[in-house]
């Protein structure tokens, strides 16, 4: 029996890049459909107190956040527990435009169902919460949600 063989060497075929693009694109869809942006950038530190009885809110799009902690820079702005509005940091008085300016921006059937959610870093005195709680009175924001991390039951 003879053997056949062929004195050119065998090269590999080249990749078939003519689906990359697709592939591509897909992948840039896929990110921006399942990545959500962060709406505030927090300048507070937080860790929440811990709860047993958590419920979860129903719209969070009628939530605004008020955020209260000590800075994350404590060499500019020192230890003293600190209030955060959206992405910059704000006076006790400055809580009631805050409100009149998110009700402003949403829907007026929508106002009434505005809740006001308290994020407050579980060692801040509670002196600065009241001051917060009296404000909201003040401009009617009488729906307050605390935010929380669940617990374990004991």
């Amino acid at each position: 029996m003879a053997r056949f063989r062929s004195n050119d060497k065998k090269e590999v075929p080249a990749i078939s890049t003519g689906s990359m693009p697709d592939i591509i694109f897909m992948l840039i869809f896929f990110f921006m459909v399942t990545t959500s942006m962060r709406e505030v950038t927090l300048k507070v530190k937080m860790r929440l107190p811990e709860a047993t009885e958590v419920q979860k809110l129903e719209k969070k799009s009628l939530v605004s956040f008020i955020y209260i902690g000590p800075p994350t820079n404590t060499k500019l702005y020192g230890t003293e527990s600190r209030l955060q509005l959206d992405d910059q940091y704000a006076r006790v008085e400055d809580v009631i435009t805050f409100i009149e300016r998110e009700r402003q921006a949403r829907n007026e059937a929508d106002r009434p169902l505005l809740t006001t959610s308290l994020k407050i870093h579980e060692e801040v005195r509670m002196g600065l919460v009241t001051d917060v709680k009296q404000e909201l009175r003040k401009c009617g924001a009488f729906r307050i949600n605390y935010s929380v991390r669940k617990g374990e039951k004991k």
